[in-house]
């Protein structure tokens, strides 16, 4: 289960900071940037808050479901040649996972049902994926990176049309975050994840999970 996070008077500021890179090991680009700190509650007011309430839910869910998917190819290549740069990504998820439960407490949005699933079935993929060797950890990295920017991108599209300036913050926070999950993709495609068996067949199916996922954790 997600750890419940406690209302505060003000947001910690998400930063970008450099990744420590050991030889060999790129550092993801564009640090630096900062998010602006968020108070404890959003005004109600004026929100689309069916909208905004999945938004969040299912951003959380699918950050938390990101984390124990590095958790589990942590456990089975963390003493691999690619441990460093599976780690950098993960640094990373877990910033984005603190934002959204952030943003879950601020817009009073509670979480999906299914967290408990997720963190198994997170887990379990990872692992699995990190079985098949350094590869196959990539190409199911490309795969949900992929399917996650894709995800951000229309929820931009849909707070644009909904009011870009109302939603400005929001509008920042998942575009960064964003930004980095493409990041995560290319990482891994300069890892060869294009070189593992199956490749097409393994990326379809991951993907097919990744829909179902975001499908779910929006609504219930």
């Amino acid at each position: 289960m997600a750890a419940a996070v406690a209302p505060a008077l003000r947001c910690s500021l998400l930063q970008r900071r450099p990744l420590r890179c050991g030889p060999g090991v790129r550092a993801v680009p564009g640090a630096g940037a900062a998010l602006r700190p968020c108070s404890s509650r959003v005004a109600q007011d004026g929100i689309n808050k069916p909208v905004i309430d999945r938004i969040i839910r299912v951003d959380h869910a699918g950050e938390y479901g990101a984390n124990r998917i590095y958790a589990g190819q942590m456990a089975v290549l963390g003493r691999s040649s690619v441990g460093p740069v599976i780690q950098q990504m993960w640094n990373q998820e877990k910033n984005h996972l603190k934002k959204f439960s952030e943003l879950m407490v601020a817009y009073r949005v509670r979480p999906t049902v299914l967290l408990p699933f997720w963190n198994v079935a997170g887990f379990v993929l990872g692992a699995g994926s990190a079985l098949l060797g350094k590869k196959g950890a990539m190409a199911c990295t490309v795969a949900v990176e992929e399917s996650i920017s894709e995800h951000y991108n229309n929820q931009i599209r849909t707070l644009i049309e909904e009011d870009p300036e109302k939603y400005k913050e929001l509008l920042q926070v998942i575009k960064q975050f964003r930004d980095e999950e493409q990041e995560h993709h290319d990482i891994g495609l300069e890892h060869d994840a294009e070189a593992t068996p199956a490749y097409s067949v393994l990326k379809t199916a991951i993907q097919l999970g990744c829909k179902a996922a975001i499908f779910l954790s929006e609504r219930i």
